[in-house]
């Protein structure tokens, strides 16, 4: 027990990460297209070998709800044979961040970029559940999701089977979310898996006509690499996808690590160690043919939260989800497919930072709109280039920012006038500095003053001195420009 001073905190934490992590393993692979027994065989991945590496103690890792969305459209476009691969390449680019030390870069990403990409996320994840809650194909694109819904809703309301489906669906999101107000020692079973029991039992007993997960079993789930999935690498849109996995998971990690980290009293998070945990365990889940992982809040929180000490914890939890899906992979097919929708409803409305978006609005509308645009243009698009387009319009809006530049001139009514540029002269506040140069009388002598500028770049410089040239009159003395 010296060896393991805290395996009873440990025992007791893993049981609890396991029971959050089940349900929500299996509903991001059904929301992924893809088996269920890969969502399993992530979280198990996440465990045993992510959280044996260095890097943070509490954090825990799997398949996380946001990602369900990018590797749908993945699937979907280079085939489940190729998600191997680009997991295992996007793993290898993080392996490589790490060892360059780029892990705390991601703590400098925008958070307006990251709360819209979390916007932008939940709404393509519930309105893509919507569907399957009652049982309908759901359009490809986002933005024909969201149109769709009239139609969807119609059709539902005509259909005794999606109206039975919706209801499901509709008491599982009920369940999780009065879940919360119940007795502490009925809240050890978390709400997510009450819902799915609840809603397996109803089914069962009444004999309700909706669809259930399918069983593959774990071993013919599991899918290595191939030549078909290799081949893909020679499809240079693939590289994508690639990057895409890569920088949000690393983000999505390194953010949470954050957080997770204010919850206990332990060691802190070494950010370039984490990105290389983070990276091995998503190499070996591309090996397996299994989904993308990153470290998921919810289950990082119930971890702290329930007492754990150790990385122990995080270990255990993978063994018990390798138990289940060994022991018990025939109970998957008892899961009502309404019912993971639901679930998946409920967190991505999680995601979705109501609050933080009317506290930017009100304090900071700039950071605002960066948010607003990341999380449209990740629903009409696609997550890739929404964070690219969020990323984009962070950047210039932090050059805009920095380019203040301030002209001031004095007229003491004898002699030349004096202008006075200070602060960052940029090409962008160059329209700016010439209105307010050009509006100085051309039939005296002017003086331009630029020891005040901390920065002046070459647009700049160049204009100034054109300006400088043509701007006074025949007969009046050139303008002098000092430094």
């Amino acid at each position: 027990m010296t060896r393991f001073p805290h395996l009873r905190q440990d025992f007791t934490a893993s049981l609890v990460v396991f029971l959050v992590a089940l349900p929500l393993c299996v509903g991001v692979a059904v929301a992924s297209g893809v088996p269920a027994e890969l969502g399993l065989v992530t979280g198990i991945v996440g465990g045993l070998v992510t959280g044996l590496m260095p890097g943070s103690t509490m954090q825990v890792s799997g398949p996380e709800a946001g990602l369900a969305v990018l590797v749908f459209e993945t699937v979907k476009e280079f085939g489940l044979p190729a998600l191997g691969v680009i997991v295992l390449v996007a793993g290898l680019l993080q392996l490589a961040m790490g060892a360059l030390r780029l892990g705390r870069w991601f703590r400098a990403i925008s958070v307006s970029v990251v709360q819209g990409m979390l916007a932008g996320l939940g709404l393509v994840i519930i309105v893509g559940q919507l569907y399957m809650a009652a049982g309908l194909k759901a359009p490809v694109s986002g933005i024909d999701k969201i149109l769709g819904l009239p139609g969807a809703a119609v059709a539902a309301l005509g259909s005794t089977e999606a109206r039975t489906s919706l209801a499901v669906g509709a008491g599982s999101i009920a369940v999780v979310v009065l879940w919360k107000k119940l007795p502490k020692k009925v809240r050890i079973v978390p709400g997510s898996l009450a819902a799915i029991l609840l809603a397996a039992l109803a089914t069962h007993a009444f004999g309700l006509p909706v669809a259930t997960v399918e069983v593959h079993g774990l071993l013919g789930s599991v899918q290595p690499p191939g030549t078909d999935g290799l081949a893909a690498l020679g499809n240079a849109a693939i590289l994508g996808p690639i990057f895409a996995f890569a920088l949000i998971a690393s983000a999505a990690s390194l953010f949470g690590a954050a957080a997770v980290d204010q919850l206990h009293d332990g060691p802190r998070t070494d950010y370039d160690k984490e990105l290389m945990a983070q990276g091995a365990g998503n190499a070996v889940c591309g090996l397996l043919g299994a989904l993308p992982m990153n470290a998921v809040v919810v289950r990082s929180a119930a971890n702290a939260q329930a007492g754990a000490k150790t990385k122990v914890s995080r270990v255990l939890q993978a063994v018990w989800l390798l138990l289940f899906a060994v022991l018990l992979p025939s109970a998957l097919a008892l899961v009502p497919l309404p019912a993971l929708a639901g679930i998946l409803v409920h967190s991505g409305w999680k995601l979705i930072p109501f609050r933080g978006i009317v506290t930017m609005w009100r304090a900071h509308r700039g950071e605002a709109f960066i948010l607003v645009v990341t999380a449209a243009s990740i629903v009409t698009l696609n997550m890739f280039e929404g964070v690219l387009i969020g990323l984009a319009l962070s950047v210039v809006k932090t050059a805009w920012e920095a380019s203040h530049v301030k002209m001031e001139a004095i007229d003491k009514g004898a002699g030349p006038i004096q202008a006075y540029l200070s602060g960052n002269a940029t090409f962008l506040k160059l329209p700016k500095i010439l209105d307010s140069l050009e509006a100085l009388p051309l039939d005296r002598p002017i003086v331009l003053n630029l020891s005040g500028l901390h920065h002046l770049d070459h647009a700049c410089r160049t204009a100034l001195e054109n300006w400088a040239e043509r701007h006074s009159a025949a007969d009046t003395e050139p303008v002098k420009v000092t430094a």
